[in-house]
């Protein structure tokens, strides 16, 4: 497999968040997949922070992968010029049909929606299903009380350790590139 027909999923935020840094980072990151020749999967929005990657991954060539819910079609104004765009009928397959289509996740600042995709894919390797690489983007620290949160778990015996090795954090979007570098190269070889 070369590395250009690698994919990445994007699991974020449909707002741009407080700190203009989130933004920021969604804009690094498409840019960062379509400079590799990695083809972006995303939730197919066109606002907030998942509509910047889209928008950044699209200008600078990448193919763009979009799966949407046909409830969430005008809220999350689905990106029409996609290669290609997937509409589920509900948010779970809209998961599925996004992990299904993916290499790697990478998790940028977001809310309740990113959360549930972030914990539904680490609940899956957990459970042996699948070995893709999770990444949390750590921008301006903002999953730091979420990495508390899973220490906290295996602490009070509710996880093995092996939970956190699960999930790798990066602190930028060049770190987040040289991590998953490092695992499509290995990957390649393989």
């Amino acid at each position: 497999m070369k590395l250009s027909s690698f994919s990445v999923c994007v699991f974020c935020g449909a707002r741009d968040g407080a700190d203009p840094a989130y933004a920021a980072a969604g804009r690094e990151m498409g840019a960062m997949i379509a400079r590799r020749g990695w083809r972006l999967v995303y939730g197919a929005g066109d606002v907030g922070i998942m509509g910047r990657v889209a928008r950044a991954a699209q200008a600078g060539g990448a193919q763009g992968f979009g799966v949407v819910p046909s409830h969430l079609m005008q809220a999350e104004r689905a990106r029409e010029a996609l290669s290609t765009l997937v509409v589920t009928e509900t948010m779970h397959e809209r998961k599925k049909v996004m992990f299904t289509n993916s290499d790697a996740i990478v998790v940028l600042p977001g809310g309740a929606g990113s959360l549930d995709e972030f914990f539904e894919v680490l609940t899956w390797r957990q459970l042996g299903l699948h070995r893709k690489p999770i990444l949390l983007l750590d921008v301006q620290g903002y999953w730091q009380p979420l990495i508390a949160l899973l220490d906290h778990v295996i602490a009070q015996g509710f996880a093995e350790s092996s939970l956190r090795g699960f999930v790798q954090v990066a602190d930028s979007v060049e770190a987040a590139e040289a991590a998953l570098s490092a695992h499509f190269d290995s990957a390649h070889n393989a």
